[in-house]
């Protein structure tokens, strides 16, 4: 996708963003803000001083959805303190796909929703928001230098005609979508495809986001490769599942557990040898992989490839086998335990990451410690917890024995207690060993074993320049991070 520079156009109305949720939803903020800069609008960071204030929401979880409607009344509330009753604001993102025609009748102070697959319209549909034409009141208009009229009063259309969104998404973005980034300047998320067609009964991102589809190869390297020019030095892939990349782009269909095969078609081992022939000095993380879709191909290919960071995120959910069958994970003990293994032996020095859901309906005291076990056993570098959420139109919000939140929350508290315990420890052997490190901060940077936001950080003792890769002696960790 083609990076925008706002300081290409003059004075037009202003468009503010509050982005909520994954990196996934964040690569949707940055091609809506393209789609402003390329309708001669300004961004602006001020959410007071927007003409339009775009909340862009998740809905992955309760709290996620908690979090995205508190964020639209703060908004809506604070354009009355700021005496900006006329600012317009607009939702977008996961909660407005799925829920549309609630929100806009629990929340008629939003001016539009939009879908998913209109994000690269974003522009033109502020254009109707804000009314791109005079007024017949003058006073109650307020008009600037290049003939826009910004209506103060509601807008001239209903709100009702402001609903763009669609049942199914088909959309995802090319190589040279105009894209405004949102990342620092030398980290940039690239989303390789969109949707998914895993049933896990826990979720309802499929229902939200459609089917897999792939972007084609060479818009992903196209991409790569002008990021890299611009002196990007960590690409972060990323999609519902990173691992079936290329899968539905094949002649003969792939199924549901269908490992990397490149005999058939495009894979994510092809378009890896291919960003390694990339010239610059970068590293490429592989963020959001599905346990079934691993094979030694892919592994190989990893491990022969010096610019793919040995870095595995990996969501495994839970490792008890009723547990696995429940919440339709599509792999066994026995599969995840030998992945492990052979991630492990065929990649030397690989960091692995995953999260578990505790709390699942039906979760029994013993399948938790089954769980517990394995986390002790694995020594997993870099982990997560989620407490499950009941998710409206998803399987599991059906089934029976739904777990108590004072249970959740004990077995959350004891498998971070655990996982903690794990990590100091693991944070502790690094001490004396040289890194590679890309710097964030001056003072603060992250290894090869650290994905942006999620993971630990290394902390300088001597101040480096930001963006540029720099190695470092760890001397000390403190907490989960290292101390160089």
């Amino acid at each position: 996708m083609k990076a925008i520079n706002a300081t290409e156009f003059s004075r037009k109305p202003k468009i503010g963003m509050i982005s909520l949720g994954c990196a996934k939803n964040l690569v949707d903020a940055e091609v809506m803000l393209g789609s402003v800069l390329q309708h001669g609008m300004e961004i602006t960071s001020r959410a007071e001083d927007a003409d339009v204030l775009v909340v862009n929401t998740c809905a992955f979880i309760d709290s996620a959805k908690e979090e995205s409607i508190e964020a639209i009344l703060e908004a809506h509330q604070q354009r009355g303190l700021n005496k900006r009753p006329y600012q317009k604001l607009i939702v977008s993102g996961c909660m407005s796909q799925r829920f549309a025609r609630e929100l806009h009748n629990e929340l008629p102070e939003v001016d539009a929703f939009i879908g998913l697959d209109q994000i690269c319209e974003l522009g033109e549909i502020v254009e109707k928001v804000l009314g791109k034409r005079p007024t017949l009141d003058a006073e109650r208009s307020t008009p600037n230098a290049d003939g826009w009229t910004l209506d103060v009063g509601r807008s001239a259309f209903d709100v009702s005609d402001f609903a763009f969104t669609q049942k199914r998404p088909t959309y995802i973005p090319d190589y040279d979508t105009p894209r405004f980034r949102l990342t620092p300047a030398h980290s940039a998320y690239v989303k390789i495809a969109e949707g998914c067609n895993h049933p896990c009964s826990f979720c309802v991102i499929p229902q939200m986001r459609g089917k897999h589809r792939s972007r084609k190869p060479e818009s992903v390297l196209a991409e790569i490769r002008a990021l890299v020019g611009e002196g990007v030095r960590e690409i972060n892939l990323i999609s519902q599942d990173t691992t079936y990349y290329g899968m539905d782009l094949w002649e003969a269909k792939a199924g549901p557990r269908q490992p990397v095969d490149s005999a058939c078609g495009p894979t994510l081992v092809s378009l890896l040898r291919e960003i390694q022939q990339i010239e610059g000095e970068f590293w490429v993380r592989l963020l959001y992989t599905h346990p079934a879709h691993w094979s030694d191909e892919l592994i190989e290919t990893i491990a022969e490839c010096d610019k793919v960071a040995r870095y595995i995120d990996i969501p495994l959910q839970h490792i008890d086998e009723s547990m696995l069958g429940r919440m339709r994970r599509e792999t066994s003990r026995a599969h995840i335990e030998d992945l492990i293994n052979n991630l492990r032996a065929g990649i030397p020095g690989v960091t692995l990451r995953t999260t578990f859901i505790v709390g699942f309906p039906g979760e029994t005291d013993a399948e938790f410690e089954t769980l517990l076990e394995f986390i002790r056993r694995s020594r997993f570098e870099r982990l997560g917890i989620f407490k499950y959420s009941q998710e409206e139109g998803s399987r599991a919000a059906k089934m029976p024995g739904q777990v108590p939140a004072k249970i959740k929350n004990s077995r959350y508290r004891e498998a971070m207690a655990m996982q903690q315990s794990i990590a100091h420890d693991l944070a502790g052997k690094k001490i004396g060993s040289k890194l590679k490190l890309l710097v964030d901060q001056p003072h603060i940077a992250r290894s090869e074993a650290d994905a942006p936001d999620v993971d630990a950080r290394v902390v300088l003792s001597e101040p480096a320049p930001v963006g540029e890769f720099i190695r470092r002696t760890v001397r000390g960790s403190r907490g989960y991070d290292l101390l160089a």
